[in-house]
C-alpha cells in the first residue's frame, strides 16, 4: 500500500512539475510576443526627437550627480489600462535610462491623476510638481481636454505660462501629446489640442514627445496591440513603447553637443 500511496506521489509530482514547466514555457512565449511588438513600435521612433537639448538633465547625468524626475498628468501617465507593477510609462523610462546610463542616480515622482485635464494638472503644481524640486518635468497632457471638458480658450496662454514657472525653477519640460487611439480619433477637437501643444513646445523651447505620430505611424504599418481593452489608453505594450522610446530621446539629447 505504501508502494502504490508513494507512487501515487511521484506521479502527482511530475504532473505538477509538468504543468509548471508548460506555464513557464507559455510566459516566456507570451514576454517573447510582448517584446515583437515593442520592437516593432519602436522601430518608428528611431527617427524622431525631442526638438529641444535638456540642459539640466544633461548636467545631472553627465556629472554623475542625482536627477529627479516628475511626471504630471492624469491615467496615461499612472499607467491606466496596463496591468503589474512597473508598467506605466515613466517606471519604464526610468528602467531604460538606467539601462543606458548605468551608475545614473535617477528618482521618478509620478504625479498623475486619473481623469485631470489641463487646468486641474495646472492647479497642483504647487503641490505635486515644484516641491519635488525637478530636475526635468514631463508633462502628459491634453487627452481628458479633448474627449470630456471641451479645450478652454485659454489653453495655449496657461500651457505657456505653465511652461516658463517650470523653467524658472531651473527644470527641463517635456510635453506628451496624445495617444493615437480610437476613442481620440472620434473627437475632433484632437487636431486642435495636438496643435497647441507642438506649437507651445516649439515657442517656448521645450521637448516634445509626439506619442500620436509615433502611434500612428507603427499602427499604420501594422503594429497591434498598442491600444487597451477600452479604446482609449495605452496596454503594457504601448507605454513599455513609449516609455523606452522617451528614455532614448533624453539619451540623444543629452549626449548631442551642447547648445
Amino acid at each position: 500500500m505504501g508502494r502504490v500511496f508513494g507512487s501515487g506521489l511521484g506521479l502527482l509530482s511530475v504532473a505538477l512539475i509538468l504543468l509548471l514547466l508548460q506555464q513557464e514555457a507559455a510566459a516566456i512565449e507570451a514576454r517573447s510576443e510582448v517584446d515583437e511588438v515593442v520592437d516593432a513600435c519602436l522601430a518608428h521612433a528611431a527617427s524622431l526627437t525631442l526638438g529641444a537639448s535638456l540642459r539640466f538633465t544633461r548636467t545631472k547625468l553627465l556629472t554623475g550627480q542625482p536627477l529627479t524626475i516628475v511626471a504630471l498628468g492624469s491615467s496615461s501617465t499612472t499607467g491606466f489600462g496596463a496591468s503589474g507593477k512597473g508598467t506605466a510609462f515613466p517606471d519604464v523610462m526610468k528602467q531604460e535610462l538606467l539601462r543606458l546610463e548605468p551608475g545614473a542616480q535617477i528618482k521618478v515622482i509620478n504625479s498623475g491623476r486619473a481623469m485631470e485635464d489641463l487646468t486641474e494638472n495646472i492647479a497642483r503644481l504647487d503641490e505635486d510638481v515644484l516641491p519635488y524640486m525637478p530636475d526635468l518635468v514631463i508633462w502628459q497632457i491634453g487627452t481628458n481636454d479633448v474627449l470630456w471638458r471641451g479645450i478652454a480658450s485659454n489653453s495655449k496662454e496657461i500651457l505657456a505660462d505653465s511652461i516658463r514657472r517650470i523653467k524658472a525653477a531651473n527644470a527641463d519640460v517635456i510635453l506628451l501629446d496624445l495617444q493615437y487611439a480610437p476613442l481620440v480619433l472620434l473627437s475632433p477637437r484632437h487636431t486642435q489640442m495636438e496643435t497647441i501643444i507642438s506649437d507651445v513646445a516649439r515657442q517656448h523651447n521645450v521637448g516634445l514627445l509626439p506619442r500620436f505620430l509615433l502611434m500612428k505611424q507603427a499602427i499604420d504599418a501594422g503594429v497591434t496591440g498598442l491600444v487597451s481593452w477600452d479604446g482609449l489608453h495605452n496596454s503594457a505594450r504601448g507605454y513599455a513603447c513609449v516609455g523606452i522610446a522617451l528614455a532614448r530621446m533624453i539619451d540623444g539629447a543629452i549626449h548631442r553637443p551642447a547648445e
